[in-house]
């Protein structure tokens, strides 16, 4: 006789959690017949609200629709809107935005690895309950994580919300020799991250190989991080520009987080996506770090992301160390901005992923409209598809906690802003 199952799992607003959500799975004769991840967040208005403000003001507002990576906002912004002006920064200042951006990378990945995904590894509840039995791993990664604020602290003037950044560049750049100082943290905090890289490599959870596209920026001759085409696995390779004409939001009944899709189709943005387009770009300490975990590259398993996000926590810390270490101020911290009407486009790597930005401006460069493509919703439909093979695999005939387990593994893998709690699944299950 078929079993049917339905499970709803609910999203509590939890204090690690941007938003609420929710996983309806209904299971009929051992196979999903609906699974839907509900994301109830209200609507931010952010785009809205930027209409009719100073394009001065742009890099401030957007940096406070994420408190994890608000850098990745501002660098999409200030780009976006350089471009409309005809505005080009100097190669010094895209040296200080480039470590900025690399201090966002630390702290998020050093944050998602060690607090939000570890914890599972392990069947732990929390990083807390974690920490007693691996204190030197719990301490490494808030270590790494304190760095990274540092960074994204000496250009931004604070870690959260910075408010250093602005449309041509740096309101001040910082001292030489407070630069240099966290140069040498930086390199000295390598080893850390090699360990970080073969711990990860040892204890992440191995999936299954799914097939799906990869989307992230390629750069002609660096890691993309701030600046590149975007490009996939598949072909694609476009200028930012061009990214309504191969992209589609879509709006669905179960979310009020829009779903993007690839020419109709889900895809994946984030670490993973931008390791596997971009292995070739990698430094070859890093290169030689990977290769010395003995994990195989290239990989369609998303709980792969775990050690991407490690890699990245090294690439980033050798960037930023080879920028600093012979840091000079640059003899302007900005170039001159004059506004004039016009359209401009932006795409960074943020920790997540791509972030897309447009931005159309009038003559006094008053913003007209804007619209922003967070990764997170360039994930949802990515997320969807990963949750219905993984459990489907998983077994559905498994007890209630383990599905749940499951379900919060693979959610977690993709690290989106609205489900970056430890346990944040309330699964309730009804039994027919």
């Amino acid at each position: 006789m078929a079993e049917q199952r339905e499970i709803r799992v609910n999203v509590p607003l939890l204090a690690r959690v941007e938003g609420e959500g929710a996983l309806d799975l209904a299971v009929s004769g051992g196979e999903i017949r609906e699974l839907r991840l509900r994301i109830f967040e209200p609507p931010r208005l952010f785009e809205k609200l930027l209409e009719g403000r100073s394009y001065a003001e742009v890099p401030d507002i957007v940096a406070r629709i994420c408190g994890i990576c608000p850098v990745a906002y501002q660098m999409s912004a200030a780009q976006a809107l350089e471009q409309a002006f005809g505005v080009e920064v100097d190669e010094p200042i895209l040296a200080m935005r480039r470590a900025m951006y690399c201090g966002e990378w630390i702290q998020s990945h050093a944050l998602h690895i060690h607090l939000l995904a570890a914890p599972d590894f392990f069947g732990y509840g929390s990083a807390l309950e974690m920490a007693k039995d691996h204190p030197a791993e719990v301490r490494r990664g808030l270590a790494l994580q304190a760095l990274g604020n540092d960074l994204i602290r000496l250009f931004g003037g604070r870690s959260v919300h910075p408010v250093g950044v602005r449309v041509g560049g740096f309101h001040r750049a910082p001292a030489r020799d407070e630069g240099r100082a966290l140069g040498r943290r930086l390199r000295a905090a390598l080893p850390d991250a090699q360990a970080l890289t073969a711990w990860i490599a040892s204890v992440a959870p191995r999936g299954q190989e799914q097939e799906f596209a990869f989307v992230a920026l390629r750069h002609a001759r660096e890691y993309p991080m701030y600046g590149g085409r975007i490009a996939s696995d598949r072909g694609l390779d476009i200028g930012t520009e061009d990214f309504e004409t191969r992209f589609e939001e879509r709006q669905v009944a179960h979310s009020t987080a829009l779903h993007c899709l690839l020419e109709g189709k889900p895809y994946l943005v984030g670490p993973l996506a931008r390791l596997m387009l971009n292995r070739d770009r990698l430094p070859e300490e890093v290169a030689g770090t990977l290769v010395r975990t003995g994990v195989r590259l290239p990989s369609r398993d998303t709980f792969a992301s775990a050690l991407a996000r490690a890699a990245e926590i090294h690439l980033a810390l050798l960037e930023a160390a080879r920028i600093l270490e012979n840091y000079e101020p640059p003899a302007a911290a900005s170039v001159p901005v004059k506004p004039r009407a016009g359209t401009g486009f932006g795409a960074t790597e943020a920790p997540r992923g791509l972030l897309w930005h447009r931005y159309e401006t009038d003559a006094q460069g008053k913003i007209v409209r804007a619209r922003i493509v967070p990764p997170t919703s360039q994930n949802q439909a990515r997320i969807e598809e990963d949750l219905r093979l993984a459990l489907q695999r998983f077994g559905l005939e498994r007890g209630d906690d383990e599905l749940r387990l499951m379900g919060e593994k693979v959610i977690r893998s993709y690290d989106p802003c609205i489900s970056c709690a430890t346990h944040f699944l309330d699964l309730r299950v009804r039994r027919e």
